[in-house]
């Protein structure tokens, strides 16, 4: 038997459908349309509207593995809802701080960083988009 292996060829043919894949995924019309999301073109549905998301506390949203708050009128920052120091869930924004029940570290909820530990990274910013009332994945 001569030529290239079997695997290689379908692995080589997976690669060139993924890449096709990718390149039809979120997109924003230049009118400001619809921005869409995942493989089958679906809209993107919100996350949370700005009216839910208190000034100077947040909301955890943990099925989209988010925390956005709103340090201050109008400002609105997103953090990944894993705690950076064992990856528990984040539960609570209260007076300032975005909590972790497991070992109760605290991080800033206007930046994500430490503000007492056992953790030691900040909570990873996470891109959001407010349009409107409507909060999104940026």
């Amino acid at each position: 038997m001569s030529g290239v292996a079997r695997r290689t060829v379908v692995a080589a043919g997976g690669a060139g459908l993924a890449s096709a894949a990718l390149a039809g995924c979120g997109s924003s019309d230049a009118e400001g349309g619809t921005v869409t999301g995942g493989t089958d073109g679906a809209p993107r549905a919100p996350l949370a509207k700005t009216v839910d998301i208190p000034v100077g506390g947040g909301k955890v949203l943990a099925d989209k593995g988010v925390v956005i708050t709103q340090p201050k009128a109008g400002e609105y920052k997103a953090f990944s809802s894993k705690c950076t120091h064992a990856g528990c869930a984040v539960s609570e924004v209260k007076d300032g701080v975005i909590i972790c029940p497991c070992h109760q570290s605290r991080f800033d909820m206007s930046d994500g960083s430490v503000t007492s530990g056992p953790a030691t990274a900040p909570l990873p910013p996470e891109p959001i988009e407010v349009t409107g009332e409507e909060i999104s994945f940026g």
